[in-house]
Parts: C-alpha cells; sequence; structure tokens
C-alpha cells in the first residue's frame, strides 16, 4: 500500500469518528428533542482530532494541524467536566495529554524543515492556506465559545452560537477542501454542514415550544 493511501486512510478514519460523533449528538437531540452533549460526542471527537491532526501533520497542511492543536484540550476539558477522564486509564491519559506537546518538542528540533513543511508547501499557495487557516481557526472557535458557555453554566452543554459558528466555518472548510480536492475534507464537512443546521432547527423548534409554555 502506498504511502498516499495510508495517509489519506488516516484521515478517512479521522472523519469517520468525527460523523460518528455528529450522528450520535444528532440522534440523541432527535430523540430528547433538544440539543444534548452526550459523553459519547466528546469522545469521539477526541479521537478524530488525534488521527486529523496526524493527517494534516503527514499531508503537511497548516489549517489542519492548528485547527486540531486548539480544539484538542478542550474535548479534554469537556470529558472532564463530564466526570469521564478519570475512567480512562492512566497511560493513555498520559499519551493523549502529552502527544500535542511531544509533536511540537519534536517539530521544533528542525524549524527550518517545520516551516518548509508548512509555511512553503508547493500544493498550497500562501493565500489558499491563509484562507484554510481562517476556516479552521473560526471553526475551532466553536469550542472557545463552547467552552466559556460550559464554564458558566458548570455543565458540558452545545449552545445555539456554537452550532452557528460550526456551520459558518464548515462553510469554508468545504470550500478550501473543494480547492485542494481534499477528499477527507470535503466528505467530512459535508455531513457536518447538513447535522449543524439540523441543530439550529432543534434548538429553535425548542425555544418556540418554551415560549408558548
Amino acid at each position: 500500500m502506498s504511502s498516499y493511501f495510508i495517509v489519506l486512510l488516516v484521515g478517512l478514519l479521522a472523519q469517520g469518528f468525527f460523523s460518528a460523533r455528529t450522528l450520535v449528538q444528532w440522534i440523541l437531540s432527535e430523540r430528547a428533542k433538544r440539543v444534548l452533549s452526550p459523553t459519547l460526542f466528546w469522545i469521539l471527537s477526541l479521537s478524530g482530532s488525534y488521527l486529523l491532526c496526524l493527517y494534516g501533520w503527514l499531508r503537511g497542511d497548516l489549517s489542519i494541524v492548528l485547527g486540531q492543536f486548539i480544539s484538542y484540550y478542550v474535548y479534554l476539558w469537556n470529558l472532564k467536566l463530564k466526570n469521564s477522564w478519570k475512567n480512562i486509564p492512566f497511560i493513555l491519559r498520559a499519551v493523549l495529554l502529552l502527544t500535542p506537546a511531544i509533536a511540537v518538542i519534536f517539530g521544533l528540533q528542525d524549524a527550518d524543515s517545520l516551516a518548509r513543511t508548512f509555511l512553503q508547501n508547493e500544493d498550497i499557495p500562501l493565500g489558499l492556506l491563509l484562507f484554510g487557516i481562517v476556516g479552521q481557526v473560526l471553526f475551532t472557535l466553536r469550542f472557545v465559545y463552547q467552552l466559556i458557555y460550559s464554564y458558566r453554566k458548570q455543565e458540558s452543554v452545545l449552545p445555539t452560537g456554537f452550532w452557528l459558528i460550526s456551520l459558518a466555518g464548515s462553510l469554508l472548510i468545504a470550500t478550501y477542501g473543494l480547492i485542494r480536492l481534499d477528499a477527507v475534507l470535503i466528505l467530512g464537512q459535508s455531513f457536518g454542514i447538513a447535522a449543524y443546521a439540523r441543530n439550529l432547527w432543534i434548538g429553535h423548534h425548542t425555544k418556540l415550544i418554551a415560549n408558548e409554555n
């Protein structure tokens, strides 16, 4: 099997986790008739983020790596808020906590090579890279927003603003994926766009019912 297909397989597996988290959250929310934040959503998010960060690294795509680095620890925090973090074996917790830091330290050992890989990639013009970074940062800011909102509520919640930012960021990333002909990004975001729009509708419908009562 060629290295290209191995990298593609890693990316597709990552998006598989992300699609699964969206599907789980979607089904449970449909049943409850309100937007939920299930523990499994965060477990699948963490798994997908770990693999997608690896995919971005192997592809030399800074926008993907940067996006996952920002959201990765938000997933860990939500698992802690759900009281699920302590149930993960200690060795696995250590690996999950230290992997990003180790990756950064490893990369900085040869900063020039790292810069050439991510900032001088011939396959990604600088303008396109910046567009991708904007999309990924916006997409990731949804978890910063969710983190602040949940911290204030002292419970893991997925508010309306989370889905609005998700939809906007997803549209940008899907566009970036189309330009780059990146099947992993295109497939992942296509499914997400439908789910984010549906969650916005569920949230809106829930508020209408609440106002009527």
